[in-house]
């Protein structure tokens, strides 16, 4: 018992002492973020941190928002734990059941009952093309979002948690959805996996793998060179829009997250207004880091984007 609140005590020290070192305030930075948000409809939440420097910036960053599908990076995190424990096999090859089954569009979902697949796949299915199905699978697998939610309390994220199928968080669920967070806390934990730290150095490793092959790159990571490397996750729900990047950027790493909630825009187009404030901060916060940077995204490009 003791050596299990001393691993929780450490994890979680671990956590803060990744962000809380060394950073500073970027008051310039600051500025433009404010500039950027004003008149949105809707609630907005920023977190910016160089990971070169320690400086930071945010709007509402330690306010909750949903997730969206932002929350498979908590549930990645807790089947790798599993994986890490021996509880499951990375290598292992898993049956589909049609009782998984997740209506919409997914790849995992067109399966049929009885098909067998490697968990590998339905891991890169559930971040890579952000599959429902192979996520709620996965969520199963890995304890459920409680022992997900265990986990993330470990790393001393106090309010990142997955709410939906999760017994005593039926309130949070009507509140947030699926999953919630604040954007300073899915920053964090996107660091903790750049950083080797999150389960250990092996898992964080292909976890981040798995972040930098993203099928829906249309929003921040369209104003990122493609020739860039990036981890990501983004969620969208009528009302809410949000990503997280962390962009292994020429001059230094840097991470953010943008999150909202309560939009008056709740179209599922391009021009959406929480997606066009995604886009307007990715390429703000590319040319504010890279400022010898020219490029621009090509002309044309949208005929060829997914929304």
């Amino acid at each position: 018992m003791m050596r299990t609140i001393l691993l929780t005590l450490s994890l979680a020290l671990l956590s803060f002492a990744v962000f809380a070192q060394r950073e500073t305030s970027d008051a310039k930075l600051e500025q433009m973020l404010r500039k950027l948000v004003k008149g949105f409809n809707g609630d907005v939440g920023v977190y910016v941190k160089n990971l070169k420097t320690g400086k930071s910036a945010g709007i509402n960053a330690d306010s909750i928002f949903p997730t969206a599908s932002m929350v498979k990076v908590a549930i990645t995190a807790g089947v790798f734990n599993q994986i890490e424990k021996g509880q499951l096999d990375y290598k292992s090859v898993l049956t589909y059941k049609d009782s998984l089954l997740y209506a919409g569009e997914d790849i995992l979902g067109s399966f049929k009952n009885g098909e067998q697949i490697a968990l590998s796949k339905v891991l890169m299915l559930m971040i890579t093309t952000s599959d429902n199905t192979a996520s709620l699978w996965a969520q199963s697998l890995a304890g459920t979002g409680t022992a997900i939610n265990d986990l993330m309390a470990q790393y001393g994220l106090t309010y990142t948690r997955v709410n939906s199928r999760t017994p005593g968080r039926q309130e949070n669920q009507k509140k947030y959805g699926w999953g919630q967070t604040t954007p300073k806390e899915m920053a964090t934990l996107l660091t903790l996996i750049r950083n080797g730290k999150l389960v250990n150095e092996a898992a964080s490793e292909r976890i981040y793998r798995n972040l930098i092959r993203i099928y829906f790159d249309q929003e921040a990571l369209s104003q990122i060179p493609p020739y860039i490397q990036a981890a990501s996750k983004s969620g969208a729900v009528d009302e809410a829009r949000s990503e997280v990047v962390l962009v292994n950027a020429p001059h230094g790493d840097y991470v953010f997250c943008v999150t909202t909630k309560n939009q008056k825009d709740i179209s599922w187009t391009a021009s959406n207004e929480g997606w066009v404030l995604i886009r307007n901060l990715s390429r703000m916060l590319w040319h504010y880091y890279e400022p010898a940077s020219s490029w621009v995204p090509a002309a044309g490009m949208e005929k060829y984007n997914l929304n």
